[in-house]
């Protein structure tokens, strides 16, 4: 039986691993993940259309007394909820003599410069022009068209997740030395998991792979479908079957589809910065995790999301501590002539 056929499902989400190796004894996965393959793949995510929409941050992070500042691609960007609780945004840079906005305090969904009390609801005023901004329930995204260059869109690709009043979401922030594709890239090669990863994944198995032969393809065409399991303690494991898509050029999704918390997603958005000190690019990556579970003590969880929501946090944290190496070390090795995979 599959690990996510429903008869018979055991009373417990966990398996007992069976045959297990040494990490070094595992099966070699390099000549799977072909270089040219996951550069196919990150080609044609790379062609989709996004709208010049980008995550800046968190729902739940936009709110209270303060806006959420953040540069993205080397603009100042601000966001806040006006009077009526609307995500609104526009430069993180005062029309006036250019303070630093996101420093400046809302009152009554009002931000107000602190240098000289210029105020802004979220509409047009003094030279300040607003961005279109989106709340999906769990990430906010702004469009910035004088960065994107696209056909501008009404809304962002927001990927399909589960039922919000019966999932429980948290939402991990970080910060690399390396560009969008670096960090999309490294998503779009399963086959690390187990080899980079041993204190997470077991057993790993890409099981489908785009091969690009057709050309374009739509994103949920364009997928790699992998049989892993989550590692929970000594031999204690909870196998699943994960698809892998990227819907626009800087984002990557991860849907649960056998198994336990089938339905259940990991959204990965990587967001430009801009350089650092030494001209180097940075990127943001905003991983949301939004879980759903069809069982009785799922709901327990729900209740317990402000204590489950930092953990979770960390368990993404402690992935993307490795995986901005990686990126990182990519584009090191890509911005001096020396990537071997392209």
């Amino acid at each position: 039986m599959r690990a996510g056929d429903g008869r018979g499902r055991r009373r417990l989400p966990l398996s007992l691993r069976r045959g297990a190796v040494a990490w070094e004894r595992q099966r070699p996965t390099w000549r799977d993940a072909r270089p040219a393959l996951i550069a196919g793949a990150l080609k044609r995510a790379q062609a989709r259309p996004s709208g010049n929409w980008y995550v800046v941050g968190a729902s739940r992070d936009v709110g209270g007394d303060r806006p959420l500042g953040r540069t993205v691609a080397g603009r100042e960007v601000v966001v806040w909820r006006d009077a009526g609780g609307r995500v609104v945004a526009g430069p993180g840079v005062c029309p006036h003599l250019g303070a630093p906005l996101r420093d400046s305090p809302v009152r009554c969904g009002t931000l107000v410069c602190h240098w000289h009390g210029l105020s802004l609801d979220g509409g047009p005023f003094a030279g300040w022009e607003p961005f279109p901004a989106y709340d999906d329930g769990v990430l906010v995204w702004v469009r910035l068209d004088a960065v994107g260059g696209e056909e501008p869109l009404d809304a962002p690709m927001v990927p399909r997740r589960p039922v919000p009043a019966r999932a429980l979401s948290a939402v991990y922030a970080g910060v690399g030395v390396c560009e969008p594709e670096d960090v999309v890239a490294n998503r779009l090669d399963p086959w690390h998991g187990a080899w980079f990863h041993p204190y997470s994944f077991v057993d790993l198995t890409v099981a489908d792979a785009p091969d690009g032969s057709g050309g374009p393809a739509a994103a949920d065409e364009d997928a790699f479908a992998v049989d892993v399991s989550f590692k929970v303690a000594g031999r204690l494991v909870v196998p699943v079957r994960a698809v892998f898509t990227a819907p626009e050029p800087r984002t990557v999704v991860m849907h649960i589809t056998e198994g336990e918390g089938v339905g259940s997603v990991v959204e990965t958005h990587a967001t430009p910065l801009g350089p650092d000190a030494s001209g180097r690019p940075r990127t943001a990556v905003i991983e949301a995790v939004v879980a759903a579970s069809d069982r009785r003590g799922f709901a327990l969880a729900r209740a317990a999301a402000p204590l489950l929501r930092p953990l979770v946090r960390a368990a993404s944290g402690r992935l993307w501590r490795d995986d901005l190496a990686y990126a990182e070390r990519r584009w090191a090795l890509r911005s001096t002539g020396r990537f071997p995979g392209a």
